[in-house]
């Protein structure tokens, strides 16, 4: 059987030519007139499909890999500032961990001088030239003159943006002053994301004052919640919600803890210190919501052991922190790629 074939090869890109020219046909012109067998119209139509489908699966599978990275982070730099700045073993290791994360929250920042962050943000600018970084950061919060602290976030400008922030004032009837840092809330929009836009609360705990101030935390989510009328908030930071600092007889009493709607990622016997004489999950990552859950990458909240991923001396790390920072993987956007990761796994819940 014969076929009588009217073509052009003008609707096919030149790459899909040169990929067939080592077939039967390899004139394209000539096709308007002459006749082809039904076999060799099949082949030739049978490679282009081939050909496409290979290119829309490395499509698919680079979107999805390049996709599934979005990290948000939270790292205690123990006391950053001058001193610390000055160390170029330090400040290349701090470049690495933070340049990681497309969201990464700092704490203890004490940069009393105003010059030891934009040296950090200058370094990961010149180290990570795929991405532009920038800053949104508190005021100097803490009730003392003589030691005060920041929260800075760090984040890829060009894979999320700040929509709002927000100093939480503390001054909460019956209950001022609650905090020695009080939280400094900022809203982030991440397209790429599945969860599309999310709130971040951080909170670095006073040692002495955890059960309350962790308690507390649980008024400012609500506050959040309704001032935003959002339900996607992730609370993060040093909780010190551990061993000698949150005592097992005082959890019940911490709402943060008991109210179901939130999940601790971060769960306890997750060592997040460096010493190796010291075993504390202080830094915790809570999420609200089951919906905020379900766009959480399974098991993918952990501490990032820095020491071992760069191959340092407790002593090294040591220098850089006595915190490892703690991190983890919300979901892609699945529309945004031809294949998605529909992976299921249990979080967690403490």
């Amino acid at each position: 059987m014969r076929l009588e074939v009217w073509y052009s090869d003008k609707f096919l890109p030149q790459e899909v030519r040169t990929a067939l020219s080592f077939t039967k046909v390899t004139d394209f012109a000539s096709l308007r007139t002459n006749t082809v067998d039904v076999y060799h119209l099949l082949q030739l139509w049978a490679m282009m499909s081939s050909f496409l489908l290979i290119i829309f699966i490395l499509l698919g599978v680079c979107d999805v890999q390049g996709a599934a990275d979005f990290r948000v982070c939270a790292f205690n730099l123990q006391h950053f500032g001058d001193a610390k700045a000055k160390k170029s073993n330090v400040m290349q290791t701090l470049v690495k961990i933070i340049s990681r994360c497309d969201v990464c929250l700092l704490q203890e920042v004490r940069d009393s001088r105003g010059k030891a962050m934009p040296q950090l943000l200058d370094h990961i600018d010149r180290f990570d030239t795929k991405h532009r970084y920038e800053t949104v950061a508190s005021q100097r919060l803490g009730r003392s003159d003589t030691y005060q602290e920041q929260y800075v976030f760090v984040y890829r400008a060009d894979t999320v943006t700040v929509t709002a922030q927000y100093q939480y004032p503390d001054d909460r009837p019956g209950d001022v002053d609650a905090f020695s840092r009080e939280p400094f809330v900022v809203r982030f929009r991440a397209p790429t994301t599945a969860i599309k836009e999310f709130v971040l609360i951080p909170q670095h705990t006073s040692p002495t004052n955890t059960t309350k101030e962790l308690d507390a935390l649980y008024d400012v989510l609500q506050h959040v919640k309704t001032m935003w009328k959002t339900e996607n908030v992730m609370l993060l930071g040093d909780f010190n919600a551990d061993c000698g600092y949150l005592a097992k007889k005082n959890r019940k009493n911490v709402r943060l803890l008991t109210d179901s709607s939130l999940l601790w990622l971060i769960v306890d016997n997750t060592d997040t210190t460096v010493r190796s004489t010291t075993s504390c999950t202080y830094d915790r990552i809570v999420v609200h919501g089951e919906r905020f859950a379900s766009k959480v990458v399974p098991n993918s909240a952990k501490p990032f052991n820095f020491q071992t991923e760069y191959g340092l001396t407790e002593e090294q790390a040591l220098e850089v922190s006595d915190h490892y920072p703690v991190e983890v993987l919300l979901r892609p956007d699945a529309s945004r790629s031809f294949f998605s990761d529909g992976g299921s796994g249990d979080l967690q819940r403490e």
